[in-house]
């Protein structure tokens, strides 16, 4: 069977195979879904606020990369679609006014405004009678604007339709500010994981980047298996830190150039164990952990620390395995030289069904043929 706790390093795996290109466009793939999701969330409350003011059309508009233009993010009606091409400089029109005041308007008759901006209809085809527009503010910041257009029936916005619309900016803006801050906080948390996983590969001389391209291999072979965005974070975090728990032991076993006793054996099988335990004192690791107990277990029951088996492992946990097995074999050790990718593979195959899970070993494969296609 293959021995994952051989110590390595970087070795004769080609660059091309490790998929730092590949991993990358996968971290964003399910970044984009984490906005999706709030996209889809304000897509929600435009369309109920443009119902409840029996209106034609709604947008949210929002700053990007500067406070001087909006954005269409979010809308509905006839010309939404078209509108996502549009962006508004806040010095001319009426959403550029309410973000200079910082104050909701309402414009029933917008031939009437000499802040109307035309150029938007001329280019959408949509015609504009009247509308109601409110700051997404939070914080005293302004984040953007929330319009509603054109009330249906020949009737005019009035101050209970302005006083709507307004209640659901504040609540969009808290919600694109709270995702906003989440994501910063997640993205001060990796960076903080990886460093940790740096540090725990930097006590084995023969480890160094061994755990970033675990993680990269799990990231490749969940994406073929088409993991939720919430299992591809916990699998990231949980294949970046498999080995924490080697941080409790002491280097000297961790690198000694010769064989190891059974009882030095014992305390690095540990390594899962205690590594667990550490992730569950940290709350948005606590799903991690389970993947880091589990992640030396075998396919028929035989490893450890709990003997489970078949699908009582958890797949992220599987997936690590085959990954780690992997990055294993086709690095240099203290005492063989690295094996070809395609010996690997048969190591792997080989042991399906016994060490490892059939389906991980069947997505890792994909995933690294497909890596390998530039696809």
């Amino acid at each position: 069977m293959v021995d994952s706790l051989q110590k390595v390093r970087p070795g004769n795996i080609p660059s091309s195979r490790i998929g730092h290109g590949n991993v990358t466009q996968l971290e964003r793939l399910y970044e984009v879904n984490k906005k999706t999701r709030l996209m889809d969330m304000l897509e929600q409350i435009i369309t109920m606020t443009q119902c409840m003011l029996n209106a034609e059309a709604a947008s949210i508009l929002l700053f990007r990369d500067n406070d001087h233009e909006l954005y269409f993010e979010v809308t509905s009606g006839p010309v939404g679609k078209a509108l996502r091409q549009v962006k508004l400089n806040t010095q001319y029109g009426i959403a550029g006014q309410v973000v200079r005041t910082g104050k909701p308007l309402i414009v029933n008759d917008v031939t009437r405004s000499a802040n109307f901006h035309k150029v938007i209809d001329d280019t959408t085809g949509f015609k504009t009678k009247s509308l109601v527009c409110a700051p997404l503010g939070v914080h005293r910041k302004t984040l953007g604007v929330i319009e509603v257009l054109n009330k249906r029936g020949g009737s005019v916005f009035g101050e209970e339709d302005m006083e709507s619309v307004v209640s659901v900016a504040n609540t969009a803006a808290m919600a694109i500010e709270n995702t906003r801050l989440h994501q910063t906080v997640l993205d001060a948390y990796k960076d903080t994981v990886s460093a940790l996983a740096a540090a725990i590969d930097a006590k084995d001389l023969y480890m160094r980047g061994h755990s970033q391209r675990v993680k990269e291999y799990s990231l490749e072979a969940g994406a073929v298996l088409r993991l939720s965005t919430e299992e591809m974070e916990t699998l990231e975090y949980a294949a970046i830190l498999h080995d924490i728990g080697k941080i409790a032991i002491d280097s000297v076993i961790l690198n000694k150039p010769g064989p190891l006793t059974p009882g030095e054996w014992e305390i690095i099988r540990a390594h899962s164990s205690i590594g667990a335990e550490l992730l569950r004192e940290i709350p948005f690791l606590e799903k991690a952990a389970e993947l880091v107990l589990n992640h030396h277990e075998k396919f028929d029951g035989t490893g450890y620390p709990s003997g489970v088996k078949g699908d009582e492992i958890p797949m992220g946990a599987r997936l690590i395995a085959v990954a780690e097995a992997f990055d294993t074999m086709t690095t240099d050790s203290s005492y063989r030289g690295a094996l070809s990718i395609e010996r690997a593979i048969k190591e792997l195959n080989d042991c399906t069904g016994s060490q490892f899970c059939p389906a991980a070993v069947k997505a890792f494969i994909t995933g690294l043929h497909l890596d390998a296609s530039g696809k």
